[in-house]
């Protein structure tokens, strides 16, 4: 490959780098055509971009960045190919899903501002929330509390307005 090709290269990969927050580093070795072939297309449904690197070319474009992607380079060895998503979680999904037919195995994974290294972790970065997901979840406990004290006060003066009618009834 000519000096030039491999430039444009490293280029291409830090570009993807900084338009995604979130990468998985896979190893696809283990699967055969037809399981890659589905592999790929359940990417591409959940909005996952893959892209197959070579090892040197990712490094060289991880040096590149402010951010300290150290813990990643000792998995890049044998075959590597990149997951790219802006949700930190959706990558995992994909990877368990795609877990009974010859699973690609997890290098490692840059999520959330965190290195994650190993097959081990994949339960770990299935876990995290999106940030819409911890947005929706903050939204409902504060909603919690006004809603119950709104329900309150409807039950509570309807209940008035009952035995204000009793009384008025009896009276007359």
């Amino acid at each position: 490959m000519r000096k030039e090709d491999k430039i444009s290269n490293i280029e291409q990969i830090s570009a993807l780098v900084k338009e995604y927050n979130h990468f998985y580093l896979v190893d696809l070795t283990a699967m055969n055509a037809d399981a890659t072939s589905k592999f790929r297309r359940a990417c591409f449904k959940a909005d996952v971009k893959l892209l197959v690197v070579k090892n040197t070319m990712l490094h060289y474009a991880l040096k590149g960045f402010e951010i300290d992607f150290s813990p990643l380079y000792e998995s890049l060895k044998g075959s590597t190919a990149i997951m790219f998503c802006n949700t930190a979680n959706v990558p995992a999904q994909v990877l368990k899903k795609t877990a009974k037919e010859g699973v690609p195995g997890l290098k490692a994974a840059y999520a959330e501002e965190g290195c994650y290294v190993g097959a081990d972790q994949l339960s770990t970065l299935a876990a995290i929330k999106s940030k819409n997901e911890v947005i929706a979840e903050i939204i409902s406990l504060l909603q919690s509390p006004a809603k119950n004290v709104i329900s309150a006060l409807t039950s509570g003066g309807s209940t008035i307005h009952g035995l204000l009618e009793a009384i008025g009834e009896k009276n007359a």
